[in-house]
């Protein structure tokens, strides 16, 4: 059915459940350049549904790279040869989303999407980041409950209470301590960082070209920094927030900005005359009606059999909606809630992915998160904050200042988060839509400031999460191809219409 098969899409962006977020911190010393690495043995890929040609490796890292002599992990590396080996120019880098998102069949997906001339250039090369399977694996092993994305990702109660979201963050950050060994610790940006290095030494570039995606955005341009000497064409899309204070914390304040950028291309959609998903006759009604109905189900939760959490309530609509907003395909999964919700039903519960890969993607995203920055731990700090959040964003109710997992991570940061800067060579292309309810084009604008002449920065009057071949259009997709084949970038930042 039409609403099964939307709300399962919906479920399967759980993938960026906790995100998909004092005096400027220093920055870490650049590692000595990675130390001569065997040749990647390359052998056929696991999996079905992947092109025949691409090939997979694992590669050995420091677990550690304090003490690179100790413990080592595997990273599962993937890759398809560039197709014409007399144009080879070297290797592309597809650097995932998430935190918790994984690019090993990329090579094969969304890398098949580049044009012809890229391909002929560069081998694609994917990877699992560490921590992700078929790389050294880490698991919280948190109560299935607990893998809800309303959970992961907490919403305030109805009335704005934090009080139960502290006692999760308790819970989950405990799970993780006990379950996820040593390996929990070094999970983060600047861990993923120098293992790419060591990917690019084992393939035996001497520089690597990259295309980042969300959080990919924020995990090249600390590549960019630390590593300046070995990047190529760097193309950073849908981008992050560079705030060394924040970091993660501040992506997720952004979800604010995000959902108000982008609500009202979701609301005009909805009140189109035709639409057989419409939820309201102008574009001005949709968004009273989705606040009513969230309040309604706040007081009056409706039983949903088989899904996580079992039930309907004003957060689990919520969270669908902040789903919704990444795509504009996207849209008729909220619609059809709404409709649902406002006749007192359900719509079919969504088939989530197996428990064992959500355990799997919530550690790493969890590590990431809580590992890359400090989270204020006072109670107090919280509840002002969430209280503010609601009065001035009621769309979002707070969720985005909340107290999550990180409230009561026991480890403090091992290093301080990387200051991008403008320092290093210009050849970093910044491609953003200006609806983006994850990234908004507010926090892209700070991580371009950031780069200054090493950026320039293409800004696509379209709307949805990832603009490169998916959500942007045709002008911003040309000027991306024509860099990452030729090497050319506008002269200037430039918009496209």
């Amino acid at each position: 059915m039409k609403q099964s098969r939307s709300l399962r899409a919906a479920w399967l962006t759980v993938s960026a459940a906790l995100l998909g977020l004092a005096t400027p911190l220093s920055v870490s010393p650049p590692a000595t350049a990675a130390p001569s690495s065997p040749a990647l043995h390359w052998t056929r890929c696991a999996g079905d549904g992947l092109d025949a040609r691409q090939q997979c490796a694992s590669l050995k890292v420091p677990m550690d790279y304090a003490a690179p002599g100790g413990r080592t992990i595997d990273v599962a590396v993937s890759r398809i040869p560039a197709e014409k080996p007399a144009a080879r120019r070297g290797a592309l880098l597809l650097i995932p989303g998430g935190p918790g998102n994984t690019s090993l069949t990329d090579p094969s997906g969304k890398g098949q999407k580049l044009p012809q001339a890229v391909r002929d250039q560069y081998d694609l090369i994917g990877f699992a980041p560490r921590g992700l399977a078929p790389s050294t694996t880490v698991s919280c092993a948190l109560q299935h409950a607990d893998l809800a994305t309303s959970t992961l990702r907490p919403w305030p109660a109805p009335d704005g209470s934090i009080t139960g979201n502290l006692a999760t963050a308790r819970r989950l950050s405990g799970a993780c301590a006990r379950n996820g060994g040593e390996l929990i610790r070094h999970i983060s940006t600047l861990d993923e960082v120098h293992d790419i290095d060591r990917i690019r030494a084992a393939l035996g570039e001497h520089r690597l070209a990259a295309w980042g995606v969300s959080y990919g955005t924020y995990v090249g341009a600390v590549y960019s920094q630390l590593f300046p000497q070995h990047t190529d064409r760097i193309v950073l899309d849908s981008n992050d927030d560079p705030d060394p204070d924040l970091v993660e914390r501040g992506w997720l304040h952004a979800y604010e900005r995000g959902v108000e950028d982008t609500f009202p291309e979701f609301a005009r959609w909805a009140a189109t005359a035709g639409n057989p998903d419409r939820v309201a006759t102008t574009a001005e009604e949709v968004r009273p009606l989705f606040l009513r109905l969230a309040a309604r189900l706040d007081r009056a939760p409706l039983p949903w059999p088989g899904a996580n959490p079992p039930e309907l309530n004003g957060n689990v609509l919520r969270q669908t909606m902040l789903d919704s907003l990444y795509a504009p395909s996207r849209f008729p999964v909220l619609a059809e809630l709404m409709l649902a919700a406002r006749r007192g039903t359900v719509p079919p519960a969504p088939t989530p992915p197996p428990d064992q890969a959500l355990q799997n993607l919530a550690a790493v995203g969890i590590g990431t998160i809580c590992n890359d920055v400090a989270w204020p731990t006072s109670t107090a700090d919280y509840r002002e904050a969430v209280a503010d959040s609601r009065r001035l964003h009621p769309l979002t109710a707070g969720m985005p200042r909340n107290a999550m997992v990180c409230a009561a991570w026991p480890h403090p940061p091992r290093r301080s988060p990387v200051r991008i800067t403008g320092q290093g060579p210009s050849d970093i292309l910044l491609v953003q839509n200006a609806r983006d309810v994850a990234t908004p084009l507010s926090g892209a604008l700070r991580l371009r400031r950031a780069l200054g002449a090493r950026a320039v920065m293409v800004t696509v009057d379209s709307t949805g999460h990832n603009a490169y071949l998916a959500n942007g259009n045709a002008c911003g997709d040309r000027t991306v191809s024509r860099f990452l084949a030729t090497g050319k970038r506008p002269d200037g930042d430039v918009y496209c219409p």
